[in-house]
Parts: structure tokens; sequence; C-alpha cells
């Protein structure tokens, strides 16, 4: 019996390339660095060869192939810039483009839309059609809640239906008619409303699906992006923060608003090509009801203050305890919404005081399903787990209800959440110090003599442990508001102050220290984790994880 064929050579513009059997030839294009273009081929969603835009020449092929569909074969020959296939993609644009209306000056795409794009690179043809546009049907029309459909723009790449029917598995788009009569709709009494239709925002390569969220906001080219990770479950999905860079030259955009959308980011490990609509609409606390200043409480209510005298007061109640032996009446509640630089310099900073009461919160818990949507609604449960940190809260807000402690510290948790409203208000009458530190308000701000502003993850460079065990990268998009600073910077100020130095100044050089001191993360750096993260190393593996993740 013959062996199987373990791979395909075969030569595209002239150079030779390598590939695994079933490769598509527009796969063997992008390895030979000759990428076709294409709309309706998409590599997480089945193949429909329907937008014909990816033609190639292959030797012996009567006429032009499509590289979405066709396979690579041995020997095999290709051409992708000959003048036929020139042509042709010419050919097809002028189809695509013979109805589509002049909406670019007020489309949402424009900019990354892909008829634009490739009207540029292949078009720029003498048109043979000079007749009046027709006007199709369906111009902005709700299509569900957070997506709009505009019929006008589509070419009917059948992206969003096959979404919806193989990713989701919910059908509600389809392809309604036939020939030039054919409509891309939602079936009758059936919206799109599932946890991952803004999904098909990102996978429409024009602008016929737009976000709701994001419509008529934000000209694309005003925006910055940042490669990070949603905060919004213990999944870890990969984004893309965009960010109104040139926010301070026109103020009078979305109200002044920094962040405009995420978007997924690409991390076969982890969420592929998606995101739940949950973590994509869940940006906007980075803006709103935030925490920008010092603030100290008084007989008369709150007034603001410093960083010098809040961190001065600090340092003075830690002084006092430690001198009177009485550290042990100082209590941290910690958050999985905290780094891993976050909760490690908090663990080495309080251990060094010798405080031991010090816990973290438990995760607020949701909605989950079979896909990327996790109930711990928190992205950094499995870092803290890993360094051993307790989860006890309940043993800490006990004793602080019973005046057992004079400090009691909450990094962005609400006590009304966690004990209740009356037992955290008995727990503010009865410590001499109750502060909170965290960025957006709560109840907790009600109830605090201090309140200290925290950046966000937007605002902060850092790393999330996922559900997995996968260390991921956040970084800095935007300059935290105000007064905000990283919880990790503010317990370096507080140790330097009674006499701790560190040998850390930024976030590099923390997580260095914590893949140092702590075995859960021994081997790992920023330059391991790079775009897509690693996991954490078990015995006698590679700390970069690759084939280790469960949820592959």
């Amino acid at each position: 019996m013959a062996e199987p064929v373990k791979t395909v050579t075969l030569t595209v513009d002239g150079k030779s390339v390598t590939v695994p059997p079933g490769t598509t030839v527009l796969q063997a294009c992008e390895q030979a660095d000759s990428p076709v273009p294409f709309y309706c081929y998409h590599p997480g969603l089945s193949i429909a060869g329907n937008c014909r835009i990816c033609l190639v020449e292959i030797e012996k092929a009567p006429k032009l192939q499509i590289a979405c569909y066709t396979q690579a074969a041995e020997g095999m020959v290709v051409r992708t810039a000959s003048d036929n296939v020139l042509q042709g993609r010419q050919d097809v644009l002028e189809f695509l483009l013979v109805n589509h209306p002049l909406d670019c000056p007020v489309c949402d795409q424009a900019g990354e839309c892909w008829l634009q794009d490739y009207y540029m690179a292949y078009g720029l043809y003498n048109q043979k059609f000079d007749e009046q546009k027709v006007k199709k049907s369906a111009k902005a029309v709700s299509i569900g809640p957070t997506v709009m459909l505009d019929m006008e723009r589509c070419i009917l790449c059948s992206r969003c239906v096959r979404f919806c029917d193989e990713i989701t598995k919910t059908g509600e788009l389809g392809i309604f008619n036939r020939g030039d009569h054919s409509e891309l709709g939602i079936h009758p009494g059936k919206p799109l409303d599932n946890p991952y239709a803004g999904n098909v925002v990102d996978v429409c390569p024009v602008g016929a699906l737009t976000d709701k969220d994001f419509r008529f906001k934000c000209r694309v080219w005003y925006l910055g992006s940042t490669s990070s990770v949603c905060p919004g479950c213990s999944k870890g999905c990969n984004i893309e923060i965009h960010d109104n860079r040139e926010r301070g030259q026109r103020p009078h955009i979305a109200q002044g608003r920094r962040i405009m959308r995420l978007k997924p980011r690409y991390n076969p490990d982890v969420n592929q090509w998606w995101m739940c609509d949950e973590g994509r609409y869940g940006y906007k606390f980075i803006d709103e009801n935030r925490l920008t200043q010092v603030q100290l409480r008084d007989g008369s209510g709150y007034r603001a203050g410093s960083w010098d005298e809040a961190l001065g007061l600090l340092t003075q109640t830690l002084r006092r305890l430690k001198d009177a032996q009485q550290l042990d009446r100082a209590g941290v509640v910690l958050s999985t919404h905290l780094t891993n630089e976050d909760l490690y310099v908090a663990k080495r900073v309080f251990g060094g005081f010798g405080i031991r009461s010090l816990a973290v919160q438990p995760a607020r818990q949701g909605s989950q399903d079979d896909f990327l949507r996790r109930a711990d609604k928190s992205p950094n449960t499995r870092g803290a787990q890993a360094m051993g940190l307790s989860f006890d809260v309940k043993a800490v807000l006990e004793r602080a209800a019973r005046k057992e402690l004079s400090l009691l510290w909450v990094f962005g948790g609400d006590l009304v959440e966690l004990a209740g409203e009356a037992q955290a208000k008995t727990i503010a009458d009865s410590v001499d110090l109750l502060v909170f530190q965290g960025s957006n308000v709560n109840r907790t701000c009600q109830l605090a003599h201090m309140i200290l502003p925290s950046a966000v993850y937007a605002e902060k460079d850092g790393t999330f442990t996922n559900e997995a065990g996968r260390v991921q990268r956040i970084r800095q998009a935007v300059q935290p508001l105000g007064e905000a600073k990283p919880e990790w910077r503010v317990l370096l100020d507080v140790a330097d102050r009674t006499g701790f130095l560190w040998e850390f100044r930024d976030a590099q050089g923390v997580f260095g220290s914590l893949a140092s001191h702590e075995a859960a993360f021994k081997g790992l750096s920023y330059d391991v984790l790079g775009d897509q993260g690693a996991m954490l190393p078990q015995k006698g593996s590679d700390p970069s994880g690759k084939g280790s993740d469960p949820n592959r």
C-alpha cells in the first residue's frame, strides 16, 4: 500500500512552496507571500466560493479558478498577477459595484472597506455601465439589538449567514430570493439577538452590517489600536482596544469619550477570531463613573486630598500598628480584577508588613455557555490561585465587624455586595480607617474614610491569567484619568515610605520579579508571553505551553 502524501509542493508566481495536503491555493498563495483578494472566504467559516474575486491562473486549466476552493496539488503552477487574472478581478469588481451606492462619505466602514481597498489595488477600470444604479429595499434597517443592515451595500458574501449557522448555530440570517433579486435578511420573527451577534459586523467586508454602538461615533482613521485582553470573564479573549487618538483636537467626538470600541484579536488557543457581546460592549466603565482624585473624609463629608497626604496617613497608620505589634489588626481585600503584577506586589508588600488578614474576594458569577462566555466574570482568578492567595474574604470581614481590625484596605470590591448593607455599615463604623482603592464609583465609596483612584486595565501594562492557565499581556491604550494610578505603583509608594526598597519600577520589572519568586510563573517573561500569551509552566514543560491548553 502506498504511503499517504505528507506534503504538496507547488509553484506560486515563480516561488516554490510546500504545504500540507488539503491546503487551498489561496492559503498556499498567502504562504508564498503572494496573497490574493477575497470577500467570502474566512478561515473560521466554511468555504462558499461565491464572491469570485480570488481568481488565479493555474497552468493547464482552461479558465481562471477561484483560489479559496481549489486545493493545491503536486507540481501545480499558479499565477496571481497575470494580465488575465487582473482583468478577471476588474470584471468581478465591476459587477459588485454596478448597483453599490455611493455611500462612502457617510458609511462607517469607510477606511476599512474591502471594496475600497480592492478597487484601489485591482480596479481603476473604465466602466461599461452608464445606467442609473438600482436602489434596493432595506436601507438602515435594525435587525437586532446591536446590528443595522444596509442591504444596498451588501455583496452577498454570506459570511454573516455562515457565522450564524456554523458558529452560534442560531441561524437568524439568510439570503432570500434568486438572481439579482437576492437579498440578505433575518428569518421572520427571529431577530439577530444571540450573545455573539456583534461578530457579524466584524466579518462583514463592506458596510452592509454596522454596529449600533459604534455607528457614526468616530471615523476609523482617527482610531488608535492597542492589543489587550478582555477583562469581562475568565476566558481571557484577545482583543484590540480602539481609542480616539485625536481626542485632544476633536473633543466633540462621542462626548469626549476615549475608548470607541473593542474588536476581537485572533488567538488560536483562546478565542480564535471571535468575542461575545458582553465583552464587546462592556468597555464603557473605562470612561464612565470614574474615580479621578484622592478623597478624604472628615466631619463635613469628603474633600479633595493629595496622594502625598493619603499615603502619609496610610504609612502613619501602618507604622503605628507595627510599633504596637498589632499588624494583625490590619486587613486587606484584593480583587480578581487586579493584574498578576498588582496581586504579586500586594502579596509581597503586605507580607513584608506581616499582615495575615489578606484575602481575594470571590469573582462575581454570571452567564456561561459552551463557547466563550464563562460564569467567572473576572479576568484573573487563576492568577490569584497560582500565587496561593486566600479567598476567605468572609473571615476578614467578620473580623472587621467584630472590631478586631483597625485598618481595612479594600481593592475594587463593593463591601455592600460582599457583606450586605447592614454589615458593610457596621464594618465602616468598626475600623479606624477604611480605605477603598478602585477605578469606579460603587457603594463602598459612601462608607470609606479614604478613596484612592485606580487605573483601569486599558490604562496600564500588566498580565492576566485565564481559566486555562494562559498568562496574557494587557497594554496601556490611554493615559489614566485624573490622578488614577496602577495599584502596584501605589503599593510600592507605601512600601518606600516605610523603609522597604524594591528592585522593580515598571510592570515588566514587577513581572520579572514575580517569575523569579512565584514557582507557578517560573520561566515566564514579557518576551515569552509575546502577543498571544503562554501557559503557566507545568513540570517538565516548555513555558510557551504550546499544545498544553485544554481549551484548544
